[in-house]
């Protein structure tokens, strides 16, 4: 009796070995559905998540959810500029001429076009791209991922951010999730997403190289997002984002000797980005405080020289005549030390500080001035806009 027990028990085991590989063989998945219903009711949630990439969505180390998510909020940016007219032939006006080779042609213009990238901040149709991507230009096209064009107009621009403002007329924008600066770390993975050398939309990944860079000659205002993603010509103006595909700044510059990425480039952070676009929204410009200085850097060598402890400071090289810290009673040769109770450590301090205060303000400035602490009180005015000039880069 035992030995017949034993030797159905092992036919049962036979049976059930020989379909589980049949099934495992022909339906795998069969046995992959058996595998999350059973998990369903699991509080381990995140391991319902490892069995779709079967499927084909994204494999661990992957950012392909990142990119989804900001991608199509990402747009290329087609600008034309009407080039000068052709110079008539001066033979033109000859009768003769005009016997054998008809009318002159009328004088036309030759457009120029170029492109770059913009980001949609708003689902009402609100751009973000760099102010040279836009500057000149006569006519403006966006292209969306899903196919879509639009004219743009230009809202406003801000030449010393290189930031740009467009509006764009369409329904059912996908508008891209601002993130967080002040969370941002060096070493972070970030995407860079634009239209590098006019190929398409493309995905580049890397790291933030380093926060809060300046003295690079690029814009006036300066407090860059350096990272090694790879930018390119054409990427000026698009997102960099970090692995949540969160805004993290507006590329904007390149570091290179070819024309070709080198491994260090540029964006400006969102938290500027947002301030430049709410100003510009709100009152299609962006006004800016201004006292009248030209400001320099003060090395321990000036410091020596001027016989001065202090390290940090702004040296005063020049005051504009006339202007608000000419009447305050600045003098070059001062060394600005604090701006309205705010320590001034170098130049860019010293904008940065002056920039952000509103004209017409009355603020206290304290300065040494020949190794003695003064005390002054300025009426901020407002910043004049600042001449054109050449960017020294290579900013696609």
């Amino acid at each position: 009796m035992l030995r017949r027990f034993w030797l159905f028990f092992a036919q049962a085991v036979t049976v059930v070995l020989a379909v589980w590989f049949v099934i495992a063989t022909l339906k795998p998945e069969w046995l992959q559905r058996g595998r999350v219903a059973v998990q369903s009711g699991s509080p381990i949630v995140a391991l319902k998540e490892v069995v779709p990439s079967v499927a084909g969505s994204a494999a661990q180390g992957s950012y392909s959810d990142a990119a989804q998510e900001a991608m199509p909020a990402v747009v290329n940016i087609f600008t034309s500029k009407n080039g000068p007219k052709r110079s008539p032939n001066p033979q033109a006006e000859d009768p003769w001429f005009r016997f054998f080779f008809g009318d002159r042609l009328p004088e036309r213009q030759e457009p120029v076009s170029s492109l770059g990238s913009g980001v949609i901040v708003s689902s009402e149709g609100y751009i973000l791209t760099n102010h040279h991507v836009v500057d000149g230009a006569d006519e403006i096209e966006v292209a969306l991922t899903d196919g879509r064009k639009a004219n743009a107009k230009v809202v406003g621009s801000d030449p010393e951010t290189d930031l740009a403002v467009l509006k764009i007329t369409l329904k059912d924008l996908p508008a891209i999730t601002l993130g967080r600066i002040e969370n941002t770390k060096v070493g972070d993975v970030v995407l860079a997403i634009g239209n590098p050398f006019g190929v398409g939309q493309t995905v580049t990944m890397g790291i933030v190289s380093a926060l809060g860079r300046s003295h690079l000659g690029i814009n006036t205002f300066e407090n860059f997002i350096q990272t090694d993603a790879a930018i390119n010509p054409g990427n000026s103006g698009g997102a960099l984002v970090d692995a949540q595909g969160n805004l993290l700044g507006i590329n904007t510059a390149i570091y290179s000797r070819s024309g070709g990425s080198l491994g260090i480039g540029f964006a400006i952070p969102v938290s500027t980005a947002k301030q430049v676009m709410e100003s510009i929204i709100s009152t299609g410009s962006v006004t800016r405080g201004w006292i009248g200085v030209e400001p320099q850097d003060l090395t321990p060598e000036i410091a020596e020289s001027f016989g001065l402890e202090a390290k940090d400071g702004a040296l005063i090289a020049a005051v504009v005549q006339g202007g608000p810290a000419d009447k305050a009673g600045v003098k070059p040769g001062d060394v600005l030390v604090s701006v309205d109770n705010q320590v001034i450590s170098d130049t860019t301090a010293l904008l940065n500080a002056i920039a952000q205060l509103k004209p017409g303000a009355e603020i206290k400035m304290k300065v040494i001035r020949r190794g003695k602490p003064a005390e002054l009180v300025v009426t901020i005015g407002k910043r004049p806009p600042p001449p054109r000039r050449a960017m020294p880069l290579d900013e696609e």
